[in-house]
Order: structure tokens, then C-alpha cells, then sequence
């Protein structure tokens, strides 16, 4: 007479602590499932837009507002002085709601002579903070923001400083492939030294300061060590670990 009494106290126990996990278990994979699929669609989706047309800006939704020329860097739309001078004029207007002008030369050569209104970011700490920390947003849906990059002849700091742009606002748009905060990005053939020779009244002042000035040996060292160190980077040198704080 005990043992059904017996049997019936075990069963509820071991189905109250087996059946919310295993349920937990059945209701998680199908949405894991889903959730992939659709990433996985978007993405064949996106790649397969840009192979039919090339000259897409970076999330593949439109093609690049400004005429680009062909330059030193396959991997990035160059655009000209010529060009650049029309934005700062105003005739890119009807589709372009903020342009900035990043120059990614050191501060001892934008102070000798610089583009109006350019904006001098030569670290990777100052391009997270200024475009990452709090993306830009546009309030005409209809209109863009565009960044245009450069530095002295737009070889190395300012083409180097636009694709580590691109590679982390990838990395914070993962979960929304290929959705990015600044999808159109340009370099500025030439860079500085091309845009003075040529726009010289669009520079204030009206100069052109080169990074290997003899005055400037001691800023050119402290500059560029400083523009090479990043915190975001980790090192992993033999004999140092990281402190802890």
C-alpha cells in the first residue's frame, strides 16, 4: 500500500527539475536556427548586389554620389581636388548633408597650412572617439554624410586611417551586415600637397608645411610614435604582461 504513495512523491520531483531545462533547450535552438538563416540571406543577398554592380558605396544600398578617379589604392574610391573644391562650394548640396575633411597629417603640418574646415584626426583614439564613440546621423534621409580622407600625398596615414574606419564600423554593425554608420568614404587624390599646388584658396592659411620640415624633427618623432600606438592593439611582446587596473 505505501509504494504507490512512494512513486507518485518521485515522479513530480524529477519532472519539475528535468522539464524547464529541456524545454528551455527545445524553445532556443529553432530561434538560433531562424536567426542565422535570415543573417546568412542578407548576406548572400548583399554580396550578390555588389557583384552586379561594383561601384556600390558600403552597404551596397546606392552608387557613390561623387565622381571618383582612379588611384594609387585599388581598394578605395579617390576622388580629385577639382572635386572636392565643388563640395566645399556647395554644388554637392542637393545630396550631401554633412562632408567632413579628415587630415591625417600631424598637427605641426595642418597649423602650417590646411584645407577649410578639415578636420585634423591623426591617431586611431581620435577616429573612434570622433566617429565611433557617437556615429553621425543624418536628419534628410534623402541626403548623406560623407567622409573624405587625406594626408600629405594620401600614400600611407590618411588611406591607412579610412580602412581602420571601415574595419570597425564593420565590427559594430556585425548583427546587421552590411548596414555601416559611414558607408561612403573617399581619399583625396594627391592629398594636401596636390590640393595646394592646385586650390590654393580653399587652404587657410595659404601654405603647405611638410611632414619632413628640418624645423620639425623633434614633432615628426614624438608624432608619429604617438600616431603608431593604440590602445585598442594588444601586445604581446615577450617579458611584458598587461597591467591590470
Amino acid at each position: 500500500e505505501n509504494t504507490p504513495v512512494q512513486s507518485k512523491r518521485r515522479r513530480p520531483f524529477s519532472v519539475d527539475v528535468t522539464s524547464p531545462f529541456e524545454e528551455s533547450k527545445k524553445t532556443l535552438k529553432p530561434k538560433l536556427h531562424r536567426c542565422h538563416s535570415e543573417s546568412e540571406a542578407m548576406i548572400k543577398s548583399a554580396l550578390n548586389r555588389v557583384a552586379d554592380e561594383p561601384d556600390l558605396i558600403g552597404d551596397f544600398s546606392k552608387q557613390y554620389c561623387l565622381p571618383t578617379i582612379q588611384g594609387k589604392h585599388s581598394d578605395l574610391k579617390a576622388i580629385s581636388s577639382e572635386t572636392l573644391t565643388q563640395v566645399l562650394a556647395g554644388e554637392y548640396d542637393h545630396v550631401i548633408e554633412q562632408a567632413i575633411v579628415v587630415d591625417c597629417r600631424y598637427p605641426y603640418e595642418y597649423e602650417g597650412g590646411h584645407i577649410k574646415g578639415a578636420q585634423n584626426l591623426y591617431t586611431k583614439e581620435s577616429i573612434m572617439q570622433t566617429f565611433l564613440k557617437t556615429p553621425m546621423t543624418s536628419e534628410d534621409p534623402e541626403k548623406r554624410n560623407i567622409l573624405i580622407f587625406h594626408c600629405e600625398f594620401s600614400s600611407e596615414r590618411g588611406p591607412n586611417l579610412s580602412r581602420f574606419l571601415r574595419k570597425f564600423d564593420r565590427d559594430s554593425n556585425k548583427d546587421c551586415y552590411p548596414q555601416l554608420h559611414y558607408p561612403e568614404l573617399y581619399l583625396l587624390e594627391g592629398g594636401y600637397k596636390n590640393f595646394y599646388e592646385n586650390q590654393k584658396a580653399f587652404c587657410e592659411p595659404q601654405t603647405y608645411k611638410p611632414m619632413l620640415h628640418k624645423d620639425h624633427s623633434e614633432d615628426l618623432r614624438h608624432f608619429r610614435l604617438k600616431s603608431k600606438s593604440w590602445a585598442g592593439e594588444k601586445t604581446n611582446r615577450p617579458g611584458f604582461r598587461p597591467l591590470k587596473f
